[in-house]
């Protein structure tokens, strides 16, 4: 899913959000020579009837006014205030509703196309704004097109479908809109809340009295690297997948937990989050008859790491994966200098060895902390889908 106009998804100078991720990730896309092993779409952005399957209607109204009035918002910011606009987070800008809704739309279309047999796979990198709630903007997040795909899926008649959220924050938002549904399973690993926004996604949220063990949270120790972070994931995702047996898994991919991202605490490397991609491409296999929809998210190291994750993220969809070792074509790294003024990277690849250690080969450290995480998770939500912790 790609139209040049999600990069209007601007903030404005000095944003931790900024646009040239995006646009140095299609051309990245594009300078691998992909494009051919894709079908690149553009969908129209989604509309009202579309947006309030999640969002308050009264908020998509006020996101409207607030786009088309921005030079006043600072002034009249009571006004919005209660809608989370306006603020250091998610400032104004023009055009906010338009863009927004097309971010939107094409991880709804993705979410169509998938369901309908149309494509097995399907990539929104604009998308993943995960943190945005029925009535309020939040965290960089003006409508939540992660859960705006799930929202559809079920309107279309899916009974199961899966949300897995390897952002570094807390999927909050797709967490709410879903707290008491029992077709939707959401399952986030993210930085432990006691150091990170939102301060949500402790082990212990684990859905409302219609969906108990719908809500699946793995609060991760700041620094947890590359062997912990894959350790936690597949301690935990792939035996609630067989459990749940979705008909869609909805992934979201923020680059995020990587070690050179400015916004957190996490040590994760390029080729880790490129094995979790790998992992969620085989899970759709494995439990969803291979229909997955894969959106982006957060991501701050917005020439170094989010362009080269994202691109692996494509070429695993669409069954053209690139190595780790390759190198990176000389023209985009031509093209970030000119257009950031920054180094690019070389390869495809940090050069770490991603290796983990699973549960059932080495049993568990009850003094570490990754694993005290690991075990808080499995304690709280596999006994509701009947699995031994």
């Amino acid at each position: 899913m790609w139209d040049e106009q999600v990069t209007g998804y601007d903030f404005g100078p000095g944003h931790p959000m900024d646009p040239v991720r995006l646009s140095l990730t299609r051309s990245l896309v594009r300078a691998f020579g992909l494009d051919p092993a894709l079908r690149v779409v553009a969908a129209p952005p989604a509309g009202e009837s579309t947006l309030t399957l999640v969002h308050d209607a009264d908020y998509v109204a006020a996101v409207r006014r607030a786009s088309h009035e921005p030079a006043s918002v600072p002034a009249s910011y009571g006004a919005y205030a209660s809608y989370g606009l306006g603020t250091e987070d998610n400032p104004v800008f023009p055009r906010m509703h338009e863009v927004s809704a097309l971010i939107a739309g094409q991880s709804v279309a993705a979410a169509e196309a998938v369901w309908r047999g149309e494509v097995a796979h399907a990539v929104n990198f604009a998308g993943g704004l995960h943190h945005a709630m029925p009535g309020a903007a939040a965290g960089f997040c003006v409508y939540n097109d992660a859960a705006l795909a799930v929202a559809r899926l079920l309107e279309l008649g899916v009974e199961r479908v899966a949300y897995v959220d390897v952002d570094v924050h807390h999927g909050d938002g797709v967490q709410t809109a879903f707290w008491d549904d029992p077709r939707v399973l959401t399952i986030s690993l993210h930085e432990h809340p006691r150091t990170l926004f939102p301060n949500t996604g402790w082990p212990e949220e684990t859905g409302g009295p219609a969906a108990e063990g719908g809500a699946v949270n793995v609060a991760l120790p700041p620094g947890t690297g590359d062997a912990g972070w894959l350790r936690a994931f597949h301690a935990v995702v792939p035996e609630l997948l067989a459990a749940f047996r979705p008909q869609v898994l909805v992934s979201q991919h923020g680059a995020d937990t990587h070690v050179e991202d400015p916004l957190a605490h996490l040590a994760v490397s390029l080729d880790a989050q490129r094995a979790v991609a790998e992992a969620c491409h085989a899970l759709a296999h494995e439990h969803a008859a291979g229909r997955w929809v894969a959106l982006g998210g957060g991501g701050y190291a917005v020439t170094d790491v989010v362009p080269r994750t994202w691109t692996h993220l494509v070429a695993i969809a669409a069954g053209t994966p690139l190595a780790p070792e390759t190198a990176v074509p000389e023209e985009w790294r031509h093209e970030v200098h000119a257009r950031t003024r920054r180094p690019a990277p070389a390869r495809m690849t940090d050069g770490c060895d991603a290796r983990w250690t699973a549960f059932d080969e080495a049993g568990y450290d009850p003094a570490n902390r990754l694993d005290q995480a690991v075990l808080a998770t499995r304690r709280a939500v596999f006994p509701l889908h009947g699995l031994l912790p």
